[in-house]
């Protein structure tokens, strides 16, 4: 997400875009010289004789990745060293927080270059684009952006395995090929080990793109076929995988901060003798404050610094600190909400207009009015951010749990007063990250302190720390409204939404949506109604505000699935037949017959590649509905519901199964389908829409942030609740599109948390007859 913020920023000569410039600036880097050799685990390694990076080296499989900061590469040099004994390392890139990306990369060029799975070693990359391309794990790309790169690096590198081999023979390249971690003579049957040819491959050019041979869609091993757990599942079910808090130093201390309760207060004093007297407790040290848009700088604080965690959480309980609490100190949940409210109860900014829906509005039969209310949320990953840091030699080494490790490296050494070559930043395995961990002020506090301590230090965010003092997910309020002709045809659709933007994280705050948050249901309605109008309407942040699982798509999926089932209802249609109905013919959405000055925002991909098919979103409605049994009778109190939508290039439909029993909800069975093109790891694509149903049953059951004179009122999972063992998506049954590889892979981390809000908010209504239009339930079942 960060670096789509980039690229818009690059390309756009708005004040925001500007302005968004001279922030960002400082987070590109140049390109770096390339090392000739790069040294392997303890054997060879394949000489470094680069692929191009190119264009035309991708154009087989185009996608927006070459456009990211630092792009993809395909250069197996940097990905892959071969042992003298055979055993192969690969170079994972992205950061692991459950998605699999860690595996399904280095997977993908394994099955492409023939090794064997159990003699493959993945190796975590530290952050540096320069060398490894783009490493910003979110916006659900990793496999999208990178799955053809990969089949290249491992393309590439069988090639020259069978070079060597031919070599040695004495023969053609024809007559070798490579097959299960050996390259075997055609004719006569010899072998030769990988191992074996690491040293005589080294000397090789690699081969030019046209020269290698891809393997077809039947010739998969492992991609495609789901049967590769994720890498890490052994060491993260015994305990042995190493999270960031697992990290230790010899002579590290332990650090918790005090932060600003209100988001930019400011200190006026501190009195931290009693803090001092603690046992333990060695000093504090102040943490500059930084205000709103600030982008990822920590929001400073009182650090205490002790021997070990307990003392240091104990000092930050005895410090007496007195606030300024500054512009947003007078910050309400409930007069936000109504502000959110008279908002779009008037006209915003146009950003779709197609048709006069005013006048079509004006003539209906009937006009319906829905708004849909959503509070902040907190990403509330199981893990709470904590980061190791060292200082020694005007350097500084940091090993944290980042979603975009390069990012962090150039945003600590800009705090810091360093060049980014005097920062290196590991990366550990992620607890959940869900987008709050592409923010790294986490990392940035620890090295700040390792600065200032001149040593090493962790520090450790509680629970309460991670909801109070995180970014929060976007608070909104979506009216739509509605014309219904005579013969009881929608004839206008006009959504408004209000909802304060990320770009307040990053610049001043103008009260205006980015154009990713708009491009995530509010401008690509893709029904067929010839009057559709979206606007933007005015809100302000009064707290940080930073992506989260699934960003703006899940308000927006919402409200249009929800109107779409209250308005199948008002109609007396099926609530299933009504929703295919509204999608219409089969039909590729154009910007331009959409009311549209552009193009849609599309993930920044190529519209021709990814272009939004309303055949395909049409088709897993259907899916899911038919493998539900849609039409079926249930027992009293219970209920499916319905819900369909698009994003980050996916198009996923749900029907969840709700049972309301005494004002509790439970689901017994959601049925998801999902269209993500071709399907790499569908073990982690199931693993992706179970973890989504959970997720969304979360923050659509429990979870909502509360803000009083400016600060988050909830704490802990007592106030701020997931759902647990006793109550949560019972069985979830994924049904996945097939698609041979020629079809573009898509997301699959995120686009499965807006369908589920809006498919069980439907159910619920089925089952019970009580409309949700504000989230969360809570009791509102009662």
């Amino acid at each position: 997400m960060l670096h789509q913020l980039e690229s818009f920023a690059r390309n756009s000569q708005s004040a925001t875009g500007l302005a968004l410039q001279a922030v960002l600036r400082k987070v590109a880097a140049t390109e770096i010289s390339r090392r000739g050799v790069l040294k392997g685990m303890s054997g060879f390694v394949l000489a470094a004789h680069f692929m191009p990076d190119t264009a035309q080296a991708f154009d087989a499989y185009p996608t927006q990745g070459l456009n990211m900061p630092h792009g993809v590469r395909n250069d197996p040099h940097i990905f892959v060293s071969i042992a003298s004994d055979g055993q192969v390392s690969i170079v994972a890139h992205r950061s692991e927080m459950g998605t699999g990306a860690r595996t399904s990369l280095p997977m993908i060029i394994a099955d492409e270059m023939e090794a064997d799975w159990d003699r493959v070693t993945i190796v975590q990359a530290e952050g540096d684009e320069p060398k490894y391309g783009n490493q910003d794990t979110d916006g659900s790309r990793s496999l999208r952006h990178h799955i053809q790169p990969c089949r290249e690096i491992g393309a590439a590198i069988r090639k020259m395995l069978e070079m060597a081999a031919a070599k040695q023979w004495g023969v053609s390249d024809g007559m070798v090929e490579a097959i299960g971690h050996q390259v075997i003579h055609k004719t006569l049957g010899t072998r030769i080990g990988y191992g074996d040819l690491a040293e005589s491959a080294m000397a090789l050019e690699t081969p030019a793109r046209d020269r290698l041979r891809f393997k077809t869609d039947e010739e998969f091993r492992y991609i495609g076929k789901g049967q590769i757990q994720i890498y890490d599942l052994h060491d993260i079910t015994t305990g042995k995988a190493v999270y960031g808090a697992d990290v230790n130093l010899p002579g590290m201390k332990f650090a918790v901060i005090a932060r600003p309760p209100v988001v930019g207060a400011m200190i006026k004093s501190v009195d931290d003798s009693a803090a001092l007297a603690i046992p333990g407790v060695e000093k504090t040290i102040q943490i500059p404050v930084s205000p709103l848009g600030s982008k990822f700088k920590p929001l400073g604080g009182v650090a205490v610094i002790a021997k070990n965690t307990w003392a240091a959480i104990r000092g930050r309980d005895a410090l007496k600190i007195e606030w300024d609490r500054g512009e947003h100190g007078s910050f309400n949940t409930p007069a936000y909400e109504k502000e959110l409210r008279a908002s779009v109860a008037q006209p915003g900014s146009s950003v779709r207009n197609q048709g006069d829906t005013e006048k079509a509005l004006q003539s209906a039969a009937q006009t319906l009015t829905y708004e849909y209310y959503q509070p902040h949320l907190a990403h509330a990953p199981m893990e709470p951010p904590a980061a190791v840091a060292s200082f020694k030699d005007g350097k500084c080494q940091i090993w944290a749990p980042v979603q975009s490790p390069y990012v962090a490296r150039t945003d600590t050494a800009s705090y810091l007063g360093l060049k980014p070559d005097d920062v290196r930043v590991n990366v550990t395995l992620l607890g959940g990250g869900f987008g709050r961990k592409s923010k790294a002020d986490f990392a940035t506090e620890a090295a700040f302190l390792a600065k200032q301590i001149g040593g090493a230090v962790k520090v450790q965010w509680t629970r309460e720390d991670d909801i109070r003092n995180g970014y929060s997910h976007t608070s909104s309020v979506e009216r739509i409204d509605v014309g219904i002709d005579a013969d009881n045809k929608v004839t206008a659709w006009r959504h408004r939404s209000a909802a304060p933007s990320f770009l307040s994280t990053f610049v001043k705050d103008e009260g205006r949506q980015h154009e990713i948050e708009i491009g995530m249901g509010l401008e690509n309605l893709p029904y067929a109604i010839d009057n559709i109008s979206a606007e933007q309407c005015k809100a302000y942040a009064h707290t940080r505000i930073g992506w989260y699982r699934s960003v703006s798509n899940i308000p927006r999926a919402f409200a249009v699935q929800s109107a779409t089932a209250e308005l199948a209802v008002e109609l007396g249609k099926d609530q299933k037949d009504f929703l295919i109905e509204m999608i219409g013919p089969d039909r590729i959405l154009e910007a331009k017959a959409s009311g549209l000055p552009g193009k849609f925002w599309n993930q920044y991909e190529p519209q021709e590649e990814f272009p939004f098919d309303t055949a395909r979103l049409r088709a897993v409605a259907e899916l899911a509905a038919e493998k539900a049994g849609w039409g079926k009778t249930l027992p009293e109190g219970e209920g499916l519901g319905i819900a369909v939508h698009r994003s980050f290039v996916s198009y996923i439909a749900m029907v969840v199964h709700a049972r309301v029993e005494d004002g509790t909800v439970r689901v017994p069975e959601v049925h998801v389908a999902i269209d993500c093109g071709f399907a790499a790891n569908p073990e982690r694509i199931r693993s992706q829409m179970q973890g989504a149903c959970v997720f969304g049953m979360s923050a659509a059951l429990h979870q909502g942030l509360s803000f009083e004179n400016g600060e988050v009122q909830q704490g802990n999972f007592n106030d701020y609740a997931m759902v647990r063992s006793d109550n949560f998506p019972e069985v979830v049954h994924t049904h996945i599109v097939p698609h041979p590889f020629s079809v573009h892979a898509t997301g699959v981390g995120e686009p499965g948390v807006p369908p589920f809000i809006p498919a069980l908010t439907n159910a619920i209504y089925n089952a019970s007859g009580k409309r949700i239009r504000n989230l969360p339930i809570d009791n509102q079942l009662a």
